[in-house]
């Protein structure tokens, strides 16, 4: 029987976690929300073994006792090890593990199920300690475990020497039972779970200082039982609680699995025709007005013998094979029968930057049911990009548009837990060949609150914090405009050179050069801008600001769970040196979740609430919906935006516009030759 999720986010009980976890991969969102609390929540189960989630919490100012403000926080689960027959499930947690320290606390919990009935008891410090049970265990160890600091920061900083400290810590525990179906007017009601809990974290709310003072506190829970009821299927809990003995709690929240993601129907792909009985009279003219008619822009083709070597540009695929796939369905019945391979050139943006070989019965035999995607793709060879005349040819000239929404969020600000706005934009990009080409957008906002936030504070030059001020003299905005050149310097060697207003806030010129070795399990990158702050209208003026911006970038495969890793090094807008680390992982379906973290020379204090730029983001692929489309949609959430340890935000980086043309990449889509 699967875990159920908790009301701080995570899997767990009611406010304290147990040692279940979610299937490995599940994306959780939901809120829990009572009487002068809310609790908002983003959980990851990163690994089998890890969970992570973020949390944003409206709770009343402790300082004041009146009013409400927010906090948020990270927090980790990590299993110990698994259940088994006579052992129960072991884990270790930490709450509020990067955050202000309100809620931080550590904990060690045991669970064991029998039957319906799943037990649970653990051991918390920090704020799940303060029912003070007894004396740390701990201490016995080391007299430095006795004492807990107390300092509530500006957030963000990591606190390791307050993990399982303090001079108390408290037992928690509780039961799950998983109800049999019950009879509604509706029909039978599955998957009810009832729940009590005996809490270690003894406060209701921060009144009287906690956690700077631990004595004299005026924010004592009434009880430490909670007990409530929850309801869960497979991608929805809902459950009605009663807490603290005082107030009544409703939870709600959704998941979803990105290795399983639902299926929408969708066409199926064009049938894959037998060879012509006979030649064209003009093949190569045939396969390149088929290829229009799909939606690619022909760049070159060249029919010799048993070759077809077949160069394109555009295209609505996300991945290679899927593109591989559509142009080899397109051609066939205009090829001579006797071709035998194509030599496929994936080109995006101006530049090659995939080289397939492609044998073309393997592909016929899996388009009739004799073989399959997996036999095409170890049939397949790929090769550098940009290896030879072939591979750096002209482009060619081309033009697209589109029209998409665009939602941005602030957190941060404390008088509202999300300012957001939302945006469409129409942007049109047009090549001339040589990789040469301009591009540019145009926005306008439709709703939102985001303009309405309280002005920067910060000490640093203000390259993102003024994000209010952006969106509120710029509701009607040029995002965009510039002109780039992207091309190919030798195997796997590519080049980009833009210039122009380059984002929302910052317009100059920017270079960079990234070395992608396609059957490598890294690259290397290095790119440079001297960029100026933009007019807050986001149209033609600047300001006076000016910077020098660059990094060193080492993209690298992770060998475990599709996991992959950025690291980089260099100044960042607002003239400080350091360095950001990105981990993140990629799921079959092309969702991508991960966390970044960026450390500067800016001091904690200097940097202000937060103390330094860190967030979580999830990427999903729009033709997950049906959609033909190579669009991304990106999701960010940091915990606060400040000024230390931001990038520039450039169109077209060279990672993510080589990066499907890598071994890693085409392995991960093969399936989509028959798609």
């Amino acid at each position: 029987m699967p875990g159920t999720g908790s009301n701080y986010g995570g899997v767990g009980l009611l406010e304290m976690r147990n040692a279940r976890f979610r299937p490995d991969g599940v994306l959780e969102a939901g809120t829990a929300l009572r009487h002068q609390r809310r609790f908002h929540f983003l959980s990851f189960q990163a690994l089998p073994w890890l969970e992570t989630t973020f949390r944003l919490t409206e709770r009343l100012d402790g300082t004041t006792g009146a009013g409400m403000t927010n906090d948020r926080a990270f927090d980790v689960k990590v299993r110990l090890w698994e259940e088994s027959d006579w052992r129960p499930a072991l884990a270790v947690g930490l709450q509020d593990f990067i955050g202000t320290g309100l809620y931080s606390g550590e904990y060690v919990v045991a669970s064991k199920r029998f039957g319906p009935l799943d037990a649970t008891v653990g051991l918390g410090w920090g704020r799940l300690g303060t029912a003070a049970d007894g004396q740390n265990p701990l201490a016995a160890l080391s007299p430095r475990f006795e004492a807990r600091p107390r300092d509530v920061d500006q957030g963000g900083s990591i606190n390791t020497f307050q993990f399982f400290r303090g001079a108390n810590a408290a037992l928690f525990g509780g039961l799950e039972y998983s109800l049999p179906p019950v009879w509604s007017p509706w029909g039978e009601v599955d998957g009810l779970r009832a729940k009590v809990e005996l809490s270690g974290d003894a406060l209701r709310d921060e009144r009287g200082g906690w956690p700077a003072r631990s004595t004299g506190l005026r924010g004592e829970a009434a009880s430490r039982v909670n007990y409530g009821l929850q309801w869960s299927n497979g991608w929805l809990d809902a459950g009605v609680q009663f807490v603290h003995g005082t107030d009544l709690l409703l939870r709600l929240s959704a998941r979803l699995d990105p290795d399983r993601v639902p299926e929408v129907e969708r066409p199926p792909p064009p049938a894959m025709g037998a060879r012509p009985e006979a030649p064209a009279a003009d093949p190569e003219a045939a396969v390149a007005a088929a290829l229009r008619s799909i939606g690619f822009r022909p760049v070159r083709i060249r029919i010799e013998g048993q070759v077809a070597r077949i160069a394109v540009a555009g295209g609505r695929q996300r991945t290679l094979a899927r593109a591989a796939g559509r142009m080899l369905r397109a051609a066939q019945p205009h090829l001579p029968p006797g071709v035998e391979r194509i030599v496929f050139s994936w080109r995006q943006a101006g530049v090659e930057v995939a080289r397939l070989t492609l044998p073309r019965s393997a592909m016929e035999a899996a388009a009739r049911g004799d073989g399959s995607a997996e036999e095409v793709f170890y049939a397949s060879r790929l090769e550098a990009a940009g290896a030879d005349d072939f591979g750096l040819i002209d482009g060619g000239r081309g033009f697209s548009w589109g029209l998409e929404p665009r939602f941005s969020t602030l957190f941060g600000d404390p008088s509202r837990t999300l300012r957001w706005q939302a945006q469409a934009v129409v942007g049109a990009r047009a090549e001339f060949g040589h990789g040469l080409a301009v591009a540019g957008s145009l926005s306008q906002a439709l709703a939102g609150n985001l303009g309405n936030a309280p002005a920067s504070d910060s000490r640093l030059p203000r390259v993102r914090s003024e994000a209010a001020r952006y969106a509120r003299e710029g509701e009607t905005a040029m995002p965009a405009l510039y002109g780039e050149r992207i091309w190919g310097l030798g195997p796997d060697v590519f080049a980009r050179v833009t210039g122009g207003y380059l984002e929302p806030m910052f317009a100059g010129v920017s270079a960079e050069v990234l070395w992608r070795p396609q059957g490598r399990e890294w690259g290397l990158g290095v790119d440079v801008a001297q960029v100026a702050q933009r007019d807050y209208d986001q149209r033609f003026g600047l300001q006076g600001y000016n910077v020098t911006t660059g990094h060193v970038s080492l993209y690298g495969d992770l060998p475990w769970f599709g996991m992959y890793g950025v690291a980089r090094a260099g100044r960042y807008l607002a003239g400080d040196w350091g360095g950001t680390v990105e981990i993140g992982r990629r799921f079959r379906s092309g969702i991508e979740v991960g966390g970044f973290a960026t450390l500067t020379d800016v001091p904690f204090r200097t940097f202000g609430e937060g103390s330094f730029d860190r967030g979580i983001y999830v990427r999903v692929p729009l033709d997950l919906f049906g959609i033909e489309t190579r669009t991304v949609t990106p999701l960010t959430v940091r915990g606060v935006t400040r000024d230390g340890g931001a990038r520039l935000g450039v169109d077209n980086p060279l990672w993510e516009v080589t990066r499907e043309g890598r071994a890693r990449g085409f392995e991960e889509g093969f399936g989509g030759f028959l798609r």
